[in-house]
């Protein structure tokens, strides 16, 4: 576990860099997120270690999700430090929330879409 901890914080930490060094607006763990994903895209079916490391990281990323709420706590405070900002630009806050989610959902459903095509278009070969 300890072991693919580390890699999902080394991943991390090359997005970050990426993010630091061309000044993208694009948070570094998304970018640490993507490069992982390619990785096991291309990497995945080559060799059974892949495989096995894939699932294994699975498996420790879902460990770390059931403290996901955790990490809520520090954005409560802050909300709460900066109500009076929120109070101010509220309508700008709900139209930004409203926005992105839908945009998400969107595509999110966009997504799984493709990646369901993809596995069922893999399965017939």
């Amino acid at each position: 576990m300890l072991k693919n901890i580390f890699i999902i914080f080394l991943y991390q930490l090359v997005g970050e860099s990426i993010q630091k060094y061309f000044l993208l607006n694009i948070p570094g763990p998304v970018i640490g997120l993507i490069l992982l994903l390619i990785t096991f895209i291309f990497l995945g079916k080559k060799s059974k270690d892949i495989v096995r490391l894939k699932k294994e990281i699975s498996e420790t990323a879902n460990q770390i999700i059931n403290y996901l709420s955790l990490l809520f706590v520090p954005i409560g405070v802050g909300v709460v430090m900066h109500i009076s900002y929120l109070e101010k630009n509220l309508i700008n806050v709900l139209i930004v929330i409203i926005i992105g989610t839908v945009l998400t959902i969107g595509f999110t459903a966009y997504l799984m879409e493709k990646i369901n095509n993809w596995e069922k278009n893999d399965r017939k070969r």
